[in-house]
This record gives C-alpha cells, sequence and structure tokens, in this order.
C-alpha cells in the first residue's frame, strides 16, 4: 500500500486550497461536493464546518485504530463521533484545516478517508456477527475484506457513474442488506459446500428496487470476478449525463431484467477467461479464547456458535457516542482478552467474544450509553442543521420521541425499531424498516412545515425483503404523541406490532388517519 498513500499524501494540499476556495464563496456548493466526496469530507449547511468519514473495513475495528480516533477526536475538539449505517465513523464540526490535517494523520496510521463518499466504491458491508453466528453459512469477514482491499488499492483510479455500493451477509437474516445494495454477496452450502447467491441492482432512496437475484450460485474464491464484473457493467451501461438516473438500479430499468443479466454474465465471462482474480490466500480467524457456558439473557447479549462466548451490542440514540464513552469502551477492551469490535449497519457496535462474567460487566459498563429496548435503538441519519441535503431534523425527531417516552415512564418494548431519514436518500434507510419516516417540508394551515412521511412494512431477509408502505405525512412535532398513543393500542391488543397491524387494520388505520396532515 506505500504507493496508494504516497498517491493520497499528494493529493490533500490541492485539497485543502479547494477547500478554501469553497469556505471563501470561490467554489459552487455542489462543485465542492463532488470534489470532497471523494475524500470522504463532505461540508456541513453552515459552509464553514465539515465532516470527515473513516473507512472502518467492513467495520471490522481494532482497539489500535479505536486509540488513533480517540487521538484525533481530542486533538481536533470532537466532543462525540458518529457510527454511520455503512459501518464507517464520521467526525464533524471541523474545519478545511483541521479535516485537511486529520486526513493525513489518520493516513499515517492506515485509517483511509479516500473513496468514503463520492462516486467510488463505498465500505464494503458485512454481516456484524460474521464467524460468531451461531446460524450462519460461514465466516464471510475474509471475502468482505478481500473486496475492500481489491477496491483500496485502486480507489483514486475509479471513474464511476456513481457510488457502488457492495454487501457480504452471513444468513438469510441478511444483516448486511444484500437485498438492496447494488451488488450482494449473501452465504449459503449446498451438499455441505460454500457458495454465494450473488444479487445486484437493488438499492433504496429514490426509486428504490429490490435486487436481481444471479444464477448459478458462485464459489466464495470466485468472488472478484463478479466484483469487477459489476464494475465494467456499471462503466459501460450506467447513466454519466444524469446523476438522478445514475446508480446500478437504473441499468436494471433500461435494459431489463434479462437483459441486465445477460450483459453481466458478459463481463464475468470475459473475466474468467483472462483470469488472476481468484482468492487463494483465504484464512479464517480462528477464535481460541474458551469459557464455560451460562444461561442469560439480556436484549442486548447474543450467545456465539463458540460455547460459553457471547457478544453484546451496543447502539448510542442515533449512532451518537460521545468521546468519553468511547474512551470507557477502550479501557475496557484493554483489560480484558480477546474482544474483538465490529460496527454494525444500525449506527452501533458489537462485542465479541466476552465470557459470561466479562458479558455481565459490559452490559453494565454502557446501560447508560446504550438503548435496551428496540424502541431505543432506532436509526436515524444525521440530518438537519448539519447535512446539505436533508429537509429535516432527524436526530432531534429521534431524540424527542425517546423524551416523550421517558417523560411518560413508559419503557417496555413494544414498538419496532423505528427508521428516520431526514430526506428521501434513504441515510436512515427507513425503507426497510418496520416503522419508517422520510423528512419532507410541506404547507400545513397555509405555513411550510416540517413533516416526516410515515410507512410500514418494511423487512429485510433472504426469504422476504418488503419495502415499506407510505401512508402520508405527519407533523414532526407530533410523531412523539402518535408513537405513544399507537405503543398503549399495541399493548392492549397483546399482540406484537405487525400482528397488530394485520388484525386491528381498522383501528390502525384510524390512528394513523388521526395524526396525517
Amino acid at each position: 500500500m506505500r504507493e496508494l498513500k504516497e498517491v493520497l499524501y499528494s493529493e490533500i494540499e490541492d485539497f485543502r486550497e479547494m477547500g478554501h476556495q469553497f469556505v471563501n464563496g470561490e467554489l459552487s456548493v455542489m462543485k465542492f461536493k463532488h470534489a470532497s466526496g471523494g475524500f470522504g469530507v463532505y461540508a456541513h449547511r453552515n459552509k464553514e464546518d465539515m465532516m470527515i468519514r473513516l473507512r472502518i473495513p467492513s467495520g471490522v475495528l481494532t482497539l489500535e485504530d479505536m486509540k488513533v480516533i480517540d487521538h484525533l477526536s481530542k486533538k481536533y475538539g470532537v466532543e462525540r463521533i458518529h457510527l454511520t449505517t455503512r459501518q464507517a465513523i464520521q467526525l464533524h464540526g471541523l474545519s478545511i484545516d483541521e479535516i485537511c490535517d486529520l486526513m493525513k494523520e489518520a493516513l499515517d496510521h492506515d485509517l483511509y478517508t479516500r473513496g468514503a463518499g463520492g462516486d467510488f466504491p463505498r465500505n464494503v458491508a458485512i454481516s456484524p456477527l460474521s464467524g460468531v453466528d451461531p446460524n450462519e453459512a460461514f465466516d464471510v469477514t475474509p471475502y468482505a475484506l478481500a473486496t475492500g482491499n481489491y477496491f483500496l488499492k485502486q480507489i483514486y483510479k475509479y471513474k464511476l457513474p456513481r457510488k457502488l455500493k457492495v454487501s457480504f451477509s452471513c444468513s438469510d437474516a441478511d444483516e448486511a442488506h444484500c437485498r438492496v445494495q447494488d451488488l450482494g454477496f449473501l452465504a449459503v452450502t449446498k451438499d455441505g459446500k460454500q457458495y454465494f447467491q450473488v444479487y445486484l441492482g437493488g438499492g433504496l432512496g429514490q426509486n428504490p428496487r429490490l435486487a436481481l437475484k444471479y444464477e448459478p450460485l458462485i464459489k466464495p474464491s470466485d468472488v472478484l470476478y463478479y466484483v469487477e464484473a459489476m464494475v465494467q457493467l456499471f462503466m459501460a451501461e450506467g447513466d454519466y449525463e444524469n446523476r438522478n438516473k445514475a446508480r446500478v438500479r437504473y441499468i436494471v430499468e433500461k435494459l431489463g431484467e434479462k437483459e441486465t443479466l445477460a450483459a453481466y454474465q458478459k463481463y464475468v465471462d470475459q473475466l474468467r477467461e483472462k483470469g488472476g482474480l481468484e482468492l487463494t490466500e483465504i484464512t479464517n480467524s480462528t477464535i481460541t479464547k474458551t469459557a464455560e457456558p451460562e444461561l442469560l439473557e439480556h436484549p442486548r447479549l447474543f450467545a456465539q456458535k463458540q460455547s460459553g462466548l457471547y457478544s453484546v451490542y451496543l447502539q448510542p440514540v442515533g449512532g451518537q457516542l460521545e468521546l468519553v464513552d468511547f474512551e470507557k469502551l477502550i479501557s475496557f477492551i484493554e483489560s480484558v482478552e480477546g474482544i474483538e469490535v465490529r460496527l454494525a449497519m444500525e449506527e452501533g457496535m458489537c462485542f465479541r467474544n466476552l465470557t459470561a462474567k466479562e458479558a455481565k460487566q459490559f452490559l453494565q459498563l454502557t446501560d447508560e450509553m446504550s438503548g435496551n429496548t428496540r424502541l431505543e435503538q432506532s436509526i436515524s441519519c444525521i440530518g438537519v442543521p448539519t447535512c446539505q441535503v436533508g429537509l429535516c431534523n432527524s436526530q432531534s425527531t429521534l431524540r424527542e420521541i425517546l423524551q416523550y417516552f421517558k417523560d411518560r415512564n413508559y419503557n417496555k418494548d413494544i414498538l419496532p425499531r423505528v427508521f428516520l431519514s431526514g430526506c428521501h436518500n434513504s441515510c436512515g434507510v427507513h425503507q426497510i424498516g418496520s416503522i419508517g419516516f422520510t423528512g419532507k417540508k410541506k404547507k400545513v394551515d397555509g405555513t411550510l412545515a416540517e413533516c416526516f412521511t410515515f410507512s410500514v412494512g418494511g423487512k429485510i431477509s433472504a426469504d422476504e425483503t418488503v419495502l415499506g408502505h407510505s401512508y402520508g405525512e405527519m407533523l414532526a412535532t407530533q410523531i412523539p404523541e402518535f408513537l405513544y398513543e399507537l405503543a398503549q393500542d399495541i399493548e392492549k391488543s397483546n399482540l406484537d406490532f405487525e400482528d397488530y397491524r394485520v388484525k386491528e387494520e381498522a383501528a390502525f388505520h384510524a390512528l394513523v388517519e388521526k395524526y396525517l396532515v
């Protein structure tokens, strides 16, 4: 990677100059955004402060990475880190000079930002429990890391129509969202052998689409042929003129499903004939830590397939983890043998390979840092007033929801997770949420108001992936009251949310209508 790093170091000062031009008003918002995204940098709405996104390879976060991030955060006055829905870490509120200095220091420690935004292959996503999940087909971690490394080695060379998202899921739960990605690899077994089921052409946001299923199953060692085939198909058929129609899913719209699969196959065949992309040095990590199992129950605790070991999930509100809490996590990890940390797709973190005693200690340590109910583990994009393209303050709305329930001492685990996006771009993945809210502006009683489109029924798994159904708009200020009333009605029915909205359809619709504007 030495040659890559030399190139990336050489780019920083030119980017610094461009950043100053933007801050001084000499460069438009969109022109700067199109350039800065490729460096993993986006300006805040105030056009002065900025955000930098650190690529954490498939969310695999080492202790050394955590120490570097802590050091950089303290040095540049960052009070909290933002965990994203793409297993990356964002640092907000920085000047252009701080951004560039931080970028260089991160690169000194092998933390990359190049291609973390913009028209590049993004961080390769993965099931955060891959390798320890009792229900997994096999551990997909090495294949995801190999793919991410393949992208990173040439990251500054890509000229794609738009971003490219690739995911690897280890089980039918599809925790890396393969069914709604540009390219997804779902681990399966057949006749005792390991394979990937490939999906392509999916995506969320405007004009969402479920991915096409590619046949036949492929050998895991061949995965890079299918990755590069997608890159070549995207460059050949993607729309470089209209950014609103430039994602992979619009190729399916343009060519049709059958023709898209045939075009993809053509590139696969060409690459396989050429050869040289087989993964021949894949090794799975071995967990040697052992412990006696105990019967433990907690909403944030998961028993691993390694007997006696447990994973604990932590999700700060809205993915916003205070730096003082981050430092407590570092101290705990330093004191315990064999812990692995993985970032999740829901703005959270998984701490793996804990004994029962360690898990109980860690649950106690993180009790105030993390939500425990599903509602408390809701997801929100960064939203207004930070995001340039956001329409609504999704973070504030989420906190107001949780405060409304807290003020009424209502801590029962009744509602599912709520997914909030401040605009239609679906950074909060609202379209696959049981309950979703999408920010928009709407005139209500003659005044332009902050509203959210309410949707239900989204879900994702290998067996069934459904995009949520939209009902209409609600005032942001009334969403907490609506959800509280909904939770009370569900509790009285003695049903879970999904059964309630089907079996008590009339009551559910009446409640929704009460709050629509």
